[in-house]
């Protein structure tokens, strides 16, 4: 079997000008991935994800990456996917950090359509509205795979779920659970509910708290679709006004409140959790 270092030409890698590097750093802007129709992962997590599931077409690495992560390179090689040495300097400009982790795919859009997401029946649904903090979406994917949701509904004026801080934040978990993207919130509701999901608005004041026990073992035991409202404003009144509950999370310190990424982790992980002990 040849080596590593026969296998990739180190003496000779794409460098910050080769056109294919050139190209690819423009999908760090949305701009760009509209126009290439692509987009990039980075890291281990996320490359590995995209190989395995088919999404990469092409995989970037540095020697270093190379040499540490040899696994993902024999898997992209099996998929038929290209595999590229690059320089550090490449690496630098396909990536949004300041220290990169030097392994990059090159990705076919994975997002799911507003209808196609929810499936038969749905179960538990996470529908961030208005979303604007990337990483908060990355991760509110991850805990979403985690706890075996069925999809992830992005409603309104959003971050992309595709941008970079986003698939890194997801660790893979984009390429695995569906994910959607909707403008028209209240499209989106209206979808929710011909799914005959019990749709959960969480607030700050919310008429039912997340400990109650007989909210838990009689709504949370329904397939649900829980709302998850923007960083700074929190819920539209009118998506609010249409939800079928209002849940607060009760907060026994001092903390006034918590961020969207930990709020929806507790709300999703208590629903998985009421699931699978009425199973």
């Amino acid at each position: 079997m040849p080596s590593l270092k026969d296998d990739l030409d180190f003496e000779n890698v794409f460098t910050e000008r080769t056109p294919r590097i050139v190209a690819a750093a423009k999908l760090l802007k949305s701009q760009g991935r509209r126009k290439a129709d692509a987009f990039l992962a980075e890291g281990f997590n996320s490359v590995e994800a995209a190989v395995v599931t088919g999404a990469a077409s092409d995989v970037f690495a540095t020697q270093k990456a190379a040499a540490r992560y040899p696994e993902v390179i024999a898997a992209a090689r099996n998929m038929g996917v290209y595999v590229h040495p690059i320089s550090d300097r490449a690496a630098q400009h396909l990536s949004d950090t300041v220290t990169p982790a030097g392994l990059f795919a090159l990705c076919s859009p994975v997002l799911w359509s507003a209808k196609e997401v929810l499936g038969k029946a749905p179960q538990i649904v996470a529908v961030p509205v208005q979303t604007s903090d990337p990483g908060n979406a990355g991760t509110l994917i991850r805990v979403s795979d985690a706890i075996g949701a069925d999809c992830v509904l992005f409603a309104g004026e959003t971050t992309d779920p595709q941008g970079p801080k986003a698939v890194r934040s997801s660790a893979g978990s984009l390429f695995h659970i569906p994910v959607a993207r909707d403008t028209n919130f209240q499209a989106v509701i209206d979808r929710l509910k011909a799914k005959n999901l019990t749709i959960l608005a969480t607030t700050a004041d919310g008429e039912h708290s997340l400990d109650d026990g007989h909210f838990e073992k009689t709504v949370l035991r329904q397939p649900v679709a829980w709302l998850f409202g923007n960083e700074a404003h929190g819920l539209p009144q009118e998506l609010i006004d249409r939800a079928d509950y209002t849940v607060r999370i009760p907060i026994h310190g001092r903390a006034e409140s918590l961020n969207l990424a930990t709020a929806a982790s507790i709300c999703l992980y208590e629903s998985a959790k009421q699931r699978h002990t009425s199973s």
